[in-house]
């Protein structure tokens, strides 16, 4: 393997390839080289080695440094191979993959066979001899100078140093994120206490700001009061509960409790008095920044709201659909409302029921599916989906 130097694998002037077979993995005497399986070419001039996965780690050899082969048959669990013996190390050889080798001869081993062709276009280049008659108009070698030196590095260690060099980038590039990171923390925080400490003053603008809305109730669009809420949510809760401040547990819970309590009574209005569970995490964690709550916390205070006597109730239906909703609101308000909608329309799907009351087709198909089970309501369910019919047994 000592006879191998690094190469582009760019065929020279005058040199022509003779054939090409993947597969190829080279031994140094009996023991596999430190390369793994790739592709061995043959030209009128050298034996190349090219790398499957990187094609920047290359070697050849003369063929000139060949004193003769032989083939070697496949047995059971070993690929056939061509053994090949070689001259001494020239003493200009360019540098290679080994400095040293205790062996004079190399084995190519053929896992996706094609030795037979192999071999045979080796013995015509062999007997031709066409390197002598056609030489190359550049070495065959790599270059020298700098050149040599950029074509050393693409050797194994090349290539454990660009490795190396690679990981110590990706863990620069990785500490100077999260110190970025921490910057943007301190600049939330610094931003978090310049909203919460002109609080009242927000209040009273928000107070000033809703008289306004009533007192000039026909100029004021829709688009711009949902501009003016839109405004107010993002910029979220001034002081979130956090394990940070209120500890861990059953007491953690119960302030987080309180505070959704606080939060969704007003968007609980507006949708109907229900919201899916999906929905508040979305919002709650919106309005959080970067103190986001976990699915689980959020779920172990909602089933709070009842025990702390809060207007809200956590409601499992028998779906597993769960939803957060008022305490105010009614079971019979929403069986009949399902049966006042459809009775109307004649019969209604969940999609068709959801754009009559701006549900969610979730929630819509819940209420639907609450009445039929009242009696109220009944199905039929075809290939067309699911529709639901007033009950007239």
């Amino acid at each position: 393997m000592d006879r191998f130097s690094w190469s582009n694998g760019l065929l020279e002037i005058n040199e022509t390839l003779v054939i090409q077979q993947r597969g190829v993995r080279l031994y140094d005497g009996d023991d596999k080289a430190k390369l793994d399986v790739g592709v061995a070419l043959l030209s009128t001039h050298r034996l190349i080695w090219r790398d499957v996965k990187n094609h920047e780690c290359c070697i050849a050899m003369p063929l000139s440094q060949i004193v003769f082969f032989e083939e070697q048959a496949a047995g059971i669990g070993k690929s056939a191979k061509i053994v090949i013996h070689l001259h001494p190390v020239p003493a200009n050889k360019e540098p290679g993959p080994y400095q040293h080798s205790k062996v004079s001869y190399i084995k190519l081993s053929f896992k996706e066979h094609g030795q037979i062709e192999f071999y045979r276009r080796l013995t015509e280049e062999m007997n031709q001899k066409r390197w002598e008659s056609t030489p190359v108009s550049q070495p065959i070698h790599t270059g020298t100078g700098s050149q040599a030196g950029k074509t050393r590095a693409v050797g194994i260690v090349g290539i454990e140093r660009k490795i190396e060099e690679r990981r110590k980038e990706t863990d620069k590039n990785i500490s100077e994120a999260f110190e970025d990171l921490s910057k943007l923390m301190v600049k939330v925080k610094n931003a978090v206490v310049f909203i919460h400490f002109p609080a009242k003053e927000m209040v009273e603008l928000s107070r000033s700001i809703a008289n306004k809305i009533k007192d000039k109730q026909g100029d004021i669009t829709e688009d711009e009061t949902i501009r003016f809420k839109s405004y107010l949510l993002s910029m979220g809760i001034a002081n979130p509960v956090t394990r940070e401040t209120h500890g861990s547990g059953t007491h953690y819970h119960m302030q987080l409790a309180k505070q959704l309590g606080d939060m969704l009574q007003a968007p609980l209005e507006e949708r109907g008095g229900m919201m899916a569970l999906t929905e508040v995490y979305c919002l709650v964690n919106r309005a959080r920044g970067m103190e986001l709550l976990s699915p689980e916390d959020l779920v172990n205070a909602c089933k709070m709201f009842e025990s702390l006597k809060l207007p809200l109730r956590l409601r499992v239906f028998d779906s597993g659909v769960m939803v957060v909703q008022l305490q105010s609101h009614s079971e019979e308000e929403m069986i009949a409302s399902a049966l006042d909608n459809v009775s109307e329309k004649g019969s209604l799907t969940a999609e068709e029921f959801a754009k009559l009351l701006g549900l969610s087709v979730l929630l819509s198909k819940e209420r639907l599916l609450l009445a039929e089970k009242m009696g109220h309501l009944c199905r039929d369910d075809s290939v067309e989906g699911l529709r639901f019919y007033p009950n007239l047994f």
